[in-house]
């Protein structure tokens, strides 16, 4: 995968964007140092909870951007989230399982940011994302004519590189009614 991404500073406030949208530029070690701070002053519990519904909402306002930006739809937008994922440097998505009808799918993440970041850490480390994921599929299920009755989606981490793994996995269900 080559990260081609289209960046562009605005020369007179120094604002970074892509597809039209602001973004930030940080270093990897910086990042997880804030994020395992934050987890450690909050507890991992609340501080997943936190991120997880964040994620969510960032994620479902990202794939109507991009749609819009791309002229793109459905599963395509939640494609291309995930090569964007993948370009920015939080590691290497792919979708192994999809089926929005049901809101399920699995994704598989190799390289995980959160576990380069953290040698010989263990335990599922990459929980950040999960809301990433439902909020993409809820997207994608609002924005169709077949995922108008689609159940609201949900997602976990169920398996973590940091916890010997070869990769990590990410599994999204429906929510029990």
């Amino acid at each position: 995968m080559q990260p081609q991404l289209p960046i562009d500073v605005d020369p007179a406030t120094g604002v970074w964007t892509t597809d039209a949208l602001p973004m930030l530029y940080v270093p990897r070690h910086f990042f997880t140092n804030n994020h395992t701070a934050v987890e450690e002053a909050l507890g991992r519990d609340v501080y997943a909870e936190i991120l997880y519904k964040a994620g969510y909402k960032s994620a479902y306002h990202w794939c109507a951007k991009e749609a819009e930006k791309h002229g793109i739809a459905g599963m395509a937008v939640f494609e291309h989230y995930l090569k964007r994922l993948s370009q920015r440097g939080w590691g290497l998505f792919t979708i192994r399982e999809a089926d929005p009808a049901t809101a399920r799918a699995k994704i598989e993440l190799r390289h995980s940011s959160f576990v380069l970041a953290q040698p010989g850490k263990e335990g599922k480390l990459c929980y950040m994302f999960a809301g990433w994921f439902a909020g993409a599929m809820d997207w994608v299920n609002d924005t169709t004519e077949g995922g108008k009755n689609a159940p609201r989606a949900r997602s976990t981490e169920v398996q973590c590189a940091a916890e010997g793994h070869p990769h990590c996995v990410f599994e999204v269900s429906p929510i029990a009614a």
